[in-house]
């Protein structure tokens, strides 16, 4: 008897070391790994593990798929009941099929001291759970605008000093919201005061993460900005956030926030830090020892992500939870052909500017002379004439083809220069395929019973008679746009037809623009959708098309998205979510250009930095928002809009400010879009060493220094 009581006992002790509290877990883009000694054995294969969490029975897992628990680390049990689902459209040859997958979810947090309470979110609501994840049941969002980072949960007084049951979540755009929802008519609540902003901008830089933490004697918060090295805690009382530390540095990030052992831990490009707290508010910032990060670090396969490191090993910090990891690794891209498009620079060039040898001479002759390597020209317009000759069936069947170009001439000529070749192709927007087959394939005016075109409402006069005065009417002004349906599975084929015949005749990269849903239109409610099949929305469209895609197309793939879709993290409108589409592409292409951003938009003093400024920041903002997963090669404006910045301030020099603060922020490419192909406003790329020739921006203490490559530190 006393030696089955003794086997027990040893089976216990060697069970709790291997799957309690002193398990090492590492979590990555493709599988969930234990670590033991030398050994990264993969125990979970499992799409993009974020964060590991432990309770006092059993692991949490927030992954690509939704949320997963497990008591043994043997077997995983899915908790998503309650959680919105995206449908996923799969062309096949014969038809189609679905892939049901749970809605990305931003965040995953416990109640620090009830452990059956939980919270999550989607970019859309706020989630909340009672029984450990098995249900959950939707607080809605504090904005119109989607786009939820952070959330927490805990118990804070209410009005009356009693403890009630508090959800905090951050907003992209407009800061940090509380509810209580056990109160009679819960409402989301503002709460930024103390939180810092961008200059000229109402609201707070968007909040990274929320983290609460219970001790002896109180429950404390702390924040943390995505895109400024600050650390706060909330005074709750005051409603306000109190500053802890302050990173002088114009970039940073600083995410995954985590406390133990009296330190707060968190990821930030390249290091792992932790900011000790003392009793008396003082704070210490120090760094994370390498024995200690390395220890998960090469952990299998895929992009390290998470961790849970026990306390045996972290040198008296306690427990960590390890979170948005990928930030240690700023010189990968883990997109497929990220290194194949690192670096590349040059112009957009109109297809009827290079039909003849001497036109597309002197566009050669342009990105020679400024040191470029790329060129980008339509295959597929704005109205969606095939600009070159087609031999493939369904292309012909599908498309029309306008005045082009001779690959067999073209594409030989850039190469002998070394120019990188990418196809710029105009997906939704075109004409000429809404006009195909009856309008089979356009989006479709409900309350017209006809393909949809957006309009705005004008006033025009009507001539006077001889009986009545000159008066106005109120007419219909179309705009030049014409759009596809972007859930139909044959405009997709389309498309990819396209790109894949391109790729076999020598283009390097395939492009996607108006790769998005129409915005502008009186009638825009009007517009419905014929080919969007049950479950499906604008992001699952826009996913389905780029999950098809990135399967047929083996080359680069660059998608053009709007510039305020690139700086914050919502694809309000359009379907562009940054965040989702990293997962299908290799290059973001945003459209940073000045003149179209509010003219005051951080044109504080000296106001001629602006376009520096928006390029600076701009360009990492987006590489934060998609995760470092792609290159992001900005747009940059080579042309002048009557706008009033542009009037007093374009010129060479701001052309040239947008370079310097793409180098200076990312250095991975960049494109100049000049619609009429006039480029005389180019200066040559500046190379790393090149100092910045005017005053410098405020708040750039340093230059050439890329957060995201391999490049100058």
């Amino acid at each position: 008897m006393r030696r089955i009581q003794h086997i027990l006992v040893l089976l216990f002790i060697m069970v709790t070391t291997v799957y309690g509290q002193d398990v090492l877990l590492a979590g990555t883009s493709d599988a969930l790994y234990r670590v033991t000694g030398t050994q990264r054995i993969r125990i979970w294969e499992r799409n993009d593990i974020q964060k590991i969490l432990r309770t006092q029975s059993e692991w949490l897992f927030l992954t690509g798929n939704g949320i997963a628990a497990s008591g043994d680390l043997v077997t995983f049990e899915d908790r998503n009941t309650g959680l919105p689902v995206k449908v996923v459209k799969i062309p096949e040859p014969s038809g189609k099929s679905f892939r049901r997958e749970v809605q990305g979810l931003k965040d995953l947090e416990v109640h620090p001291a009830n452990q059956q309470i939980m919270v999550t979110a989607t970019k859309d609501a706020v989630y909340l759970s009672r029984d450990a994840g098995r249900s959950w049941k939707s607080l809605g969002l504090s904005a119109r605008t989607s786009g939820v980072k952070a959330v927490s949960v805990l118990d804070l007084p209410d009005a009356n000093g009693t403890p009630q049951l508090t959800v905090l979540m951050s907003h992209p755009i407009y800061g940090i919201s509380w509810q209580q929802p056990d109160t009679a008519r819960a409402t989301w609540n503002d709460m930024n005061a103390g939180l810092e902003h961008v200059p000229d901008i109402r609201w707070p830089d968007e909040v990274a993460d929320i983290h609460s933490v219970k001790t002896e004697s109180s429950t404390q918060i702390y924040v943390s900005q995505t895109f400024m090295g600050r650390i706060y805690r909330l005074d709750w009382q005051g409603k306000r956030f109190i500053p802890l530390w302050k990173n002088d540095a114009a970039l940073d990030t600083i995410d995954g926030l985590w406390v133990s052992g009296g330190r707060l831990v968190y990821s930030s490009p390249s290091a792992l830090r932790e900011l000790i707290l003392s009793d008396d508010g003082t704070t210490t910032r120090g760094l994370i020892p390498a024995d200690i990060t390395g220890i998960a670090a090469s952990a299998g396969s895929g992009l390290l992500q998470c961790a849970w490191i026990p306390a045996s090993r972290t040198g008296g910090r306690g427990a960590l939870a390890l979170s948005e990891l990928w930030l240690l690794s700023p010189a990968v891209q883990s997109a497929r052909w990220a290194q194949t498009a690192q670096l590349k620079k040059g112009n957009y060039i109109p297809v009827h500017q290079v039909t003849t040898d001497a036109g597309l001479a002197g566009h050669l002759k342009t990105l020679t002379d400024k040191n470029l390597n790329m060129l980008v020209i339509d295959m597929k317009d704005d109205y969606g004439f095939l600009r070159y000759d087609s031999k493939d069936p369904l292309v012909q069947k599908m498309g029309k083809t306008g005045k082009g170009i001779n690959l067999d001439t073209f594409v030989p000529a850039a190469k002998a220069k070394g120019i990188y070749l990418v196809a710029r192709i105009v997906v939704f927007k075109d004409r000429e395929l809404s006009r195909h087959n009856g309008g089979a394939y356009a989006v479709w005016d409900k309350r017209e019973k006809k393909s949809w075109q957006g309009y705005e409402l004008v006033n025009q006069k009507i001539e006077a008679t001889a009986t009545e005065d000159e008066k106005t009417e109120q007419v219909r002004k179309y705009y030049e746009e014409y759009w596809v349906d972007p859930y139909s599975e044959d405009v997709w084929r389309y498309n990819v037809a396209i790109s894949k015949e391109l790729i076999g005749r020598g283009f390097d990269e395939i492009q996607f623009d108006y790769i998005r849903f129409p915005t502008d239109g009186k009638n825009l409610e009007d517009a419905s959708y014929r080919w969007q099949d049950e479950g499906m929305d604008k992001e699952s469209a826009l996913m389905s098309f780029l999950s098809y895609a990135r399967t047929e197309i083996q080359a680069p793939i660059s998608i053009d998205i709007y510039g305020a879709n690139g700086w914050y993290r919502t694809g309000a409108r359009t379907g562009q979510d940054v965040e989702l589409l990293a997962r299908y592409v290799d290059v973001i292409c945003p459209m940073f250009y000045p003149s179209h951003f509010e003219q005051s938009f951080l044109a504080q003093k000296p106001a001629a930095e602006r376009p520096y400024r928006i390029y600076y920041y701009g360009s990492y903002r987006n590489a934060i928002i998609a995760r470092n997963h792609v290159l992001v090669r900005p747009w940059a404006q080579a042309f002048y809009l009557n706008v009033s910045y542009d009037r007093t301030y374009y010129n060479q020099d701001y052309v040239q400010r947008q370079i310097f603060g793409v180098r200076d922020s990312l250095n991975q490419g960049y494109t100049y879009w000049n619609n009429s192909g006039r480029y005389g406003d180019l200066r040559a790329d500046i190379g790393l060493d090149e100092q910045y020739p005017w005053d410098l921006p405020a708040g750039a203490s340093e230059l050439a220094r890329p957060f995201f490559g391999s490049m100058k530190k």
